[in-house]
């Protein structure tokens, strides 16, 4: 079982950056590939960017490439992500999410999630 909670949303002005931070409790997190997925409203949650067990392996969704990083400490039990050139359309809720499989972009590859922070871009 693994618990996750994220901080680090809130407001901004387009071309800002913020940095979210999901921290894991509970046993073998660095077991687990991480991942971000976000969900405006109206619209299905989608992947954002996810990272393997060992951080060997990253993978970002187009929209994002380039302006977002994500990295995690495993000896912090925890995952961020940096997001910067920040876009009105970035704005929704983002999710940290944990799963026992390889890094995959399909949410219900993911056993855990957290409560969701809010993002929001202003133009």
């Amino acid at each position: 079982q693994v618990q996750l909670v994220e901080s680090g949303g809130g407001l901004v002005q387009a071309g800002g950056s913020l940095r979210l931070s999901c921290a894991a409790s509970g046993r073998s997190f660095s077991a687990y590939t991480m991942a971000w997925f976000r969900q405006a409203p109206g619209k299905e949650r989608e992947f954002v960017a996810g990272t393997s067990w060992s951080a060997g392996s990253t993978r970002y969704a187009d929209s994002v490439k380039g302006r977002f990083t994500i990295s995690r400490d495993n000896a912090k039990n925890t995952v961020y992500l940096q997001m910067n050139s920040l876009k009105p359309e970035d704005t929704a809720v983002y999710y940290c999410a944990a799963g026992p499989r390889g890094l995959r972009t399909m949410k219900g590859e993911y056993d855990y999630w957290g409560q969701g922070t809010q993002v929001t871009v202003s133009s």
